[in-house]
């Protein structure tokens, strides 16, 4: 009989999120799962790293299902991290990160906590994919995606993903009968307008609110947004090397 799947899930909305324990019972339905999750919210920090204070990975229990669980002080990547350098006894399969309380999509990838994990796992390695839904509610019903993250999983299992890659999937928040189909995407050229509300506290003291609107500068039909605007699964794959590889030779000519 073949040795099930090493499966790894991690997110960045912490693990009791409702997202991530969706996430750990599909997962449950085809390998051996450990959770390394964090023990707080970590949405909008990137790919940070704790590298000026201690680390706490400390086993857990957060419900009845049979996977191993660790809850960890860190941020997304570091879950990551100590996961495959500490915890685990090779290197996993997979490593699914999510389900993200809302989008993923276009320029968002930059600052999530999910893809971030995602992307450690793939320097790491690790094939893996970022699940969102675009849904921000806490108490968000995951159950709709349960189906096509199985199908988008066992895929990767089977067709594997080249090194250097992994996979953002983005799930539109619409009943499952809605939802058309996946779409192959690239990423959406758009970005983020800010504005910070500028307040004075009680002791005089100015703080700030960051606040903005987001702009898809994209009128493309392959990108993630039209995607997901048109009722489709976003699937776009990621690289980690940001070289921007078509102007070295430009660069080349300048006298440096």
């Amino acid at each position: 009989m073949n040795e099930k799947p090493l499966i790894l899930v991690t997110n960045d909305d912490g693990i009791t999120a409702p997202g991530i324990r969706t996430l750990i019972s599909v997962m449950n339905e085809i390998g051996d799962v450990v959770v390394v999750a964090p023990d707080s919210p970590q949405s909008g920090m990137g790919h940070a790293i704790t590298v000026d204070s201690t680390l706490y990975c400390n086993p857990i229990n957060v419900d009845d299902g049979i996977q191993l669980e660790y809850s960890c002080s860190g941020t997304p990547a570091d879950c990551v991290k100590l996961a495959v350098n500490e915890i685990l006894n090779r290197k996993p399969d997979l490593c699914v990160s999510g389900i993200n309380h809302g989008s993923n999509s276009s320029i968002n990838v930059i600052y999530s906590g999910t893809m971030s994990a995602a992307v450690e796992a793939g320097i790491e390695g690790v094939p893996a994919i970022g699940f969102s839904l675009l849904d921000y509610n806490w108490d968000a019903d995951f159950k709709h995606c349960k189906e096509f993250v199985k199908k988008i999983t066992l895929n990767v299992l089977k067709n594997k993903l080249p090194e250097g890659v992994v996979l953002n999937v983005n799930i539109p928040n619409l009943e499952k009968e809605e939802i058309k189909g996946v779409k192959i995407c690239r990423q959406a050229h758009g970005l983020w307008k800010e504005d910070f509300d500028k307040r004075t506290s009680p002791l005089g003291k100015d703080y700030y609110w960051l606040s903005g609107k987001f702009e898809n500068l994209d009128n493309g039909e392959d990108t993630d947004l039209f995607a997901l605007e048109n009722g489709f699964i976003s699937v776009v794959p990621v690289q980690f090397d940001l070289t921007a590889h078509h102007y070295i030779q430009k660069l080349n000519s300048w006298d440096l």
